[in-house]
């Protein structure tokens, strides 16, 4: 059974960071999106900003950036016909071996195996990682995350859509939902409706859905698989102050 994306969203007031890859109906494009929230004034105080190929985070105003560790990186990077998307450096990672092995796709869970969930005692944050095939539109999502809060022990994911269907796609999120501490994402990857071909009204769409008090960025990008150029949509709820 496919989720209607914007109705859990909407249901969901921190589902934290998210990606969500699939296939818009006609088929000839690949979507992908990715969003940012923060509870903390830090983790608010963000921006996504346009680098050659993707994306990066980035203080909205510097004077208040109190703590980059875990929430300044590169969220998106091209690298050969693959788009990456994370919610932590491990896409610079990702990247890297990549390079290093001439871009076969199973790098990715190679480099993954690297790393493990974020170090923030005590909500151990997982890792979401995505992999899109530009010229197909395969693609793999990935978390790492602790056993039920347990630090001793990590769990490793991988979720491999070879031949997606077209007007469909996976979420997955770093939260299940809000909580003290908060609760990690649980069982596979909500498969969801993708019925928009245009990425401004997708991303607008998402936008909306997200809870007006926690969300901070948006990220889509709308590949065309003939060709492999994109484009790419960017929506930030806080403006940037040049410090």
């Amino acid at each position: 059974m496919k989720e209607n994306l914007y109705e859990y969203l909407a249901g969901n007031d921190y589902p934290g960071r998210g990606i969500c890859i699939g296939k818009e109906p006609g088929g000839g494009k690949a979507m992908i999106a990715y969003f940012i929230m923060g509870r903390s004034a830090n983790s608010r105080n963000r921006v996504f900003d346009p680098i050659p190929g993707g994306i990066r985070t980035r203080a909205a105003d510097p004077s208040k950036m109190t703590d980059p560790h875990l929430i300044i990186y590169n969220p998106v990077l091209t690298c050969g016909e693959f788009t990456i998307v994370t919610n932590g450096d491990q896409t610079d990672t990702i990247r890297d071996v990549m390079v290093k092995n001439g871009f076969p796709g199973y790098c990715f869970e190679a480099a993954l195996k690297t790393r493990t969930f974020e170090d923030d005692r005590p909500n151990w944050t997982p890792r979401i990682s995505g992999l899109v095939d530009m010229s197909t539109g395969a693609y793999k999502l990935n978390i790492l995350k602790s056993d039920e809060g347990d630090e001793k022990s990590v769990q490793r994911f991988t979720f491999d859509y070879p031949e997606p269907l077209p007007g469909e796609g996976h979420f997955i999120s770093t939260y299940r939902c809000n909580g003290t501490p908060i609760p990690s994402f649980a069982g596979e990857p909500l498969r969801v409706i993708l019925n928009e071909k245009d990425p401004n009204e997708y991303a607008g769409k998402l936008w909306e859905a997200l809870n007006e008090d926690n969300k901070v960025s948006l990220f889509v990008r709308a590949i065309e698989l003939k060709t492999g150029s994109y484009e790419d949509v960017i929506i930030n709820k806080y403006k940037t102050v040049e410090g």
